[in-house]
This record gives C-alpha cells, sequence and structure tokens, in this order.
C-alpha cells in the first residue's frame, strides 16, 4: 500500500474541503475546458474531413482520374491512346470525349455551359453521371438525335424540363454575305442531374460525342481520353507511366494536379485550424496550473508534515503530478468520448437546428457543398488526445515541482 500513497493522496487532494470551493471550482472549470477543446477540434477535423471527402468524391465524379489530350486538345488516333492506357497496371476504363463551351437559350433565359461530348456507355465506366441522373437517363444520347442532358440548376436557371427543347449556339461560325452565322443547334433535354456539386450542376451539359464532333467541326477526332483507375491514389504513378509510353501526346494529366491548388488549401486550412483550436485545450491547461499553484499554496502546512514524516521531495512532486494529470486524462477522456459523437451525428444534428431555427447554414450557390459532412478518422483523435494529455502533463510540471521544494520549517513556521 505505501507505493501507492502518492496515488491516494492525490486524488484525496482533488476533493476540496468547505474553505477551498474556490480551489475545486477552477478544476472543474479546467476539465471541462480541456473537454470542451478536445469536443470542438475532433468535431471540426472531422468535419473538414468530410468535407474535402465528399468534395474529392463529387469531383471525381464528374471529371477523370487521368486524361490524355493531344495538341491544342485535339487527339486524332484516340482508340491507340485508349489501347495504351488500358494496358497500364490500375487502369480498369477508358472514354473518349469532346470538350466545348456554349450558350444555352430556352425561351427568354439563356446560361453559359460547359458542354462535355461523351458515348454513354462507355462515360458510366469512367464517371458517376449516370447514378446521379434523376429525370431522364443518359443512354437516351443517341447520335443523330441532337439529345442533351443537363445539371439541375442549369435546367432551372434555363426554365428547362425533360423533353424541352433548348438551343446551343457553339463559339465560331461563319462569315456570309448577310453577316456572321452562329453555329447553332436545337437540342431535345432527355435527361437531367444532380451530382450535389454546384459548381456542375448549374454549368455542364452532356451531348453525344457524334454530335459534339458535328457541331464544333471535330470531323473524327475528340478532344481527348478520360481513364478510371481502381485506385485514385496511383493517379499520379499512372500519368507518369502514360507520358513515358505516350511522349507525342500534348498532355497526361491527373486529378491531382486539376485540382493540386485547391486540395493544398483544404490541408493548409485543416493544420491551421487544428492548431488555433488547440490554443483552446491550451488555455484549460494553463488554468491547471493555476489550480495546483493555489493547492500547493493551500496544502504547504501538509506538505510540511510529508516531509517531517519521512516523504521524500520526489514523492511530494507525484503527489501533485497524479492530481494534475488526472485533470487533464479525465477532460481529455470526456472530450475524445463527446467529440466522437458529434462527429459521427454531425448529418443528423446540423439539419436538426436548421429546421428549428428555420435556416440553412451553406446555400448550395455560395458553396460547393450544400450540407455538413463528417468524416471521423481515429487516426486524428488518437492525435488530439495526446497533445491534449501532454498539454495537461506539462502544464502541471512547474507547481509539482514549486511543492517538491517546500521546506517544513519554513512552511511550519507561521502554523
Amino acid at each position: 500500500m505505501t507505493r501507492f500513497f502518492e496515488l491516494f493522496i492525490g486524488l484525496r487532494y482533488m476533493r476540496a474541503r468547505r474553505r477551498n470551493h474556490f480551489i475545486s471550482f477552477i478544476s472543474v472549470t479546467s476539465l471541462v475546458g480541456i473537454a470542451l477543446g478536445v469536443m470542438a477540434l475532433i468535431t471540426v477535423l472531422s468535419v473538414m474531413n468530410g468535407f474535402q471527402r465528399t468534395l474529392r468524391n463529387r469531383i471525381l465524379g464528374v471529371i477523370s482520374d487521368v486524361t490524355i489530350s493531344g495538341p491544342r486538345h485535339r487527339l486524332a488516333d484516340w482508340q491507340k491512346a485508349a489501347h495504351v492506357a488500358l494496358r497500364e497496371k490500375g487502369v480498369i476504363a477508358v472514354a473518349p470525349y469532346v470538350r466545348g463551351e456554349g450558350l444555352l437559350v430556352h425561351g427568354r433565359y439563356s446560361s453559359g455551359a460547359l458542354v462535355r461530348g461523351v458515348i454513354p456507355n462507355k462515360e458510366k465506366a469512367v464517371s458517376d453521371i449516370a447514378a446521379h441522373i434523376v429525370q431522364g437517363r443518359l443512354a437516351a444520347l443517341r447520335p443523330g438525335r441532337f439529345g442533351i442532358v443537363l445539371g439541375r440548376y442549369l435546367a432551372w436557371r434555363l426554365g428547362a424540363t425533360l423533353g424541352s427543347h433548348v438551343l446551343l449556339v457553339a463559339p465560331g461560325g461563319m462569315v456570309t454575305p448577310a453577316g456572321f452565322l452562329p453555329r447553332l443547334r436545337s437540342f431535345r433535354v432527355v435527361g437531367i442531374f444532380d451530382v450535389g456539386m454546384y459548381e456542375y450542376d448549374a454549368g455542364l451539359a452532356l451531348i453525344n460525342m457524334k454530335d459534339a464532333q458535328a457541331l464544333y467541326r471535330m470531323g473524327g477526332d475528340v478532344s481527348g481520353v478520360r481513364l478510371k483507375l481502381a485506385d485514385i491514389n496511383q493517379a499520379p504513378a499512372v500519368r507518369r507511366a502514360l507520358q513515358a509510353r505516350l511522349p507525342a501526346y500534348d498532355e497526361v494529366r491527373d486529378w491531382s494536379e486539376k485540382h493540386a491548388n485547391f486540395f493544398r488549401a483544404l490541408k493548409i486550412e485543416k493544420t491551421v485550424m487544428f492548431v488555433i483550436l488547440l490554443l483552446i485545450v491550451a488555455v484549460a491547461a494553463f488554468n491547471i496550473v493555476a489550480t495546483l499553484v493555489m493547492v500547493v499554496t493551500d496544502k504547504r502546512a501538509d506538505i510540511a508534515i510529508l516531509r517531517t514524516l519521512g516523504a521524500s521531495p520526489a514523492s511530494v512532486l507525484a503527489i501533485f503530478l497524479v492530481q494534475g494529470t488526472l485533470i487533464g486524462l479525465i477532460g481529455t477522456a470526456i472530450g475524445v468520448v463527446a467529440g466522437v459523437v458529434l462527429s459521427l451525428n454531425v448529418t443528423t444534428i446540423v439539419p436538426f437546428i436548421e429546421h428549428v431555427f428555420h435556416t440553412h447554414f451553406l446555400s448550395a450557390n455560395v458553396y460547393y457543398i450544400s450540407e455538413l459532412p463528417s468524416h471521423l478518422r481515429w487516426q486524428d483523435v488518437m492525435h488530439v488526445a495526446i497533445a491534449s494529455f501532454l498539454m495537461s502533463f506539462l502544464a502541471t510540471l512547474y507547481p509539482a515541482w514549486r511543492a517538491s521544494k517546500t521546506q517544513p520549517a519554513e512552511a511550519l513556521r507561521y502554523e
């Protein structure tokens, strides 16, 4: 039993007497501050992880993992590039495409859009748009039928519905004796998609590749070939391998290059938020210092008696280390549990709050994502818990050291 007396006395000191309730109140405040800081840190990191994962999945659901294109986005022998790409390890599907821009007009409404010419059955293999068709179907894009699939917000902006006819005005045209005539063609809306990302839902239109080749005067050429990989993290390696095997082609790019700045900004923002929110835990840890300094002052006579009974300075140090460390440990544990629970239920709690207060935190026409996602990573939870515990432990060192230096005679002089 004697070997655990430091732990016993440290636990005993955590319970306040009647005359020092204020010290107990500061201890509870420190514990609650650490718990709130850890909870907020875990929740914010989980939400940022959710944003990053959701954005990446939605972006990659529309764009390609790797893209092969020719000079000035014109690729003549795309079948050869597709054949070479399919032989590369990790590539599971390829699809050619034609990229263009145009002005869509329906009645008195108009909107600019990015137009992509696709082969429907091949497009399903490299993107998730077919799975997000809310009206109509992607397979209705047949050559010569001049059908078009619009994003949900693009269709709403044009006032177009399934079966409506919209006019697509392409850049360029020809000069005639009557003046300049733009290239234009009427398309029937055969589908509407909603991928959940405003950038694409409001600015992307799909047509059949043959129709796009005719409209943009591509002949038999395409803009490039899109690749789908089994593992998106292998995109840089696949890109480098294809660049070596296809040196004649103008450009081989992967998704990480196209959105490098965007994802780098997200990573930097996550790091900055971690540091800022960790300061909440630091403030609570400084409260532990104040608490233990007051406890040491209050317990000077007790420390002196322990020393006269044979307790060593190391034992006194351990007694107060126990008290401060337990505050940090309990606060961290409560914060971890609360943070994990909150992170796992953010998608339920936030809609409830929005319903109660009749508000919407993330407007779809302002933010990339209109709901608040969450993705809990246990690695982040571990890092937060370790950082919080270490800060709490370090905060106890000075008060505990000061207690261990108490001289019995000096402390008992005025008792």
